[in-house]
């Protein structure tokens, strides 16, 4: 194998390093094959089946004008049990159409998908994605919803009950089970939907920019949030963003995609203290750094939009 309401809150293979000690001061990215690091200590090496790998991936379209369209070209990634990785790149770089093709909702032209070393052939349990609109059910109270993927597994009603009000506290919302969406906040809508996606106990969470239409006050307090559940609940989280400094803030390694075709263009382990947080100045300059590396891409998409923009 070759190395898609508004707002939440915030094995065989042992799980990544959840804090490190020691400060960075290398903020350097370096090509896929060589990750740059932020030098930090007691950092593990896990060896052994990667929770999702994706091996020589590949997706492209037929077009109206009879031709093809390659949005995904040959990306090769391994994601370990237990790690925030966040995926950044310019629009229409394929980062939504990645987390769909491993939650199984859409297949590749060709490639491999895998969970667990097992190929992914369709929706599973074991993933969960939770989109930027959210898709709560209004005409469902908080607990209701929450309790919906549960009912839909056919787990038993005293396991559903006891399982809601239990991730309804881990999100802060067990004062709410009896409301109805129109009645929370952004925020806490997206606290649901996190609590939600939690309760059917996937190994694995693809998240679809799901703070991008909030206030950044709120911003704030959900990643505390979703730091502080995903450290409680040992998840693997795949997180898509345009914000470089919500994936330094975030993520354990964050990976940059190229415009299109998507490809891996580069890697950045985030090798940072935890808690972490958006001003801290490591976490600037872990952002600087691929922003950097990231602007060559944007004005690639840019230069397209200008010429097709000519072209009409």
């Amino acid at each position: 194998m070759s190395a898609s309401p508004q707002n939440a809150y915030p094995s065989a293979v042992p799980p990544p390093p959840r804090r490190f000690s020691g400060r960075a001061n290398v903020f350097q990215g370096k090509p896929v094959a060589s990750v740059s690091e932020f030098p930090a200590v007691d950092v593990d090496v896990n060896i052994g089946v990667p929770k999702v790998a994706l091996d020589e991936i590949s997706l492209s379209y037929k077009t109206n004008k009879h031709g093809r369209l390659v949005a995904l070209d040959k990306i090769s990634l391994e994601v370990k049990k237990g790690e925030f990785l966040c995926v950044v790149g310019p629009s229409g770089c394929g980062k939504s159409t990645l987390l769909h093709l491993i939650a199984g909702l859409n297949p590749q032209t060709s490639g491999n998908v895998l969970m667990d070393g097992k190929p992914v052939t369709g929706p599973g349990t074991d993933r969960i994605l939770i989109f930027q609109e959210l898709g709560l059910f209004p005409w469902l109270t908080v607990g209701g919803n929450v309790e919906f993927g549960m009912k839909m597994k056919n787990v038993p009603k005293a396991e559903r009950e006891e399982k809601v009000q239990h991730f309804l506290r881990l999100v802060h919302l067990s004062k709410f089970s009896n409301s109805y969406i129109h009645q929370l906040s952004g925020g806490m809508r997206q606290r649901v939907a996190l609590a939600r996606a939690l309760a059917t106990e996937p190994d694995v969470l693809l998240m679809d920019e799901p703070f991008a239409a909030l206030d950044a006050q709120t911003r704030d307090l959900l990643h505390d949030e979703l730091e502080r559940i995903w450290a409680e609940t040992g998840s693997t989280i795949i997180f898509v963003t345009h914000n470089v400094r919500e994936a330094a803030r975030l993520a354990d390694r964050v990976v940059l995609l190229t415009f299109r075709p998507g490809r891996v263009k580069q890697e950045f382990q985030v090798n940072l203290p935890r808690p972490r947080h958006m001003e801290h100045p490591d976490v600037t300059r872990m952002a600087r750094t691929v922003l950097d590396c990231l602007r060559e891409e944007i004005n690639k998409s840019l230069e397209v939009e200008y010429a097709d923009e000519k072209a009409r």
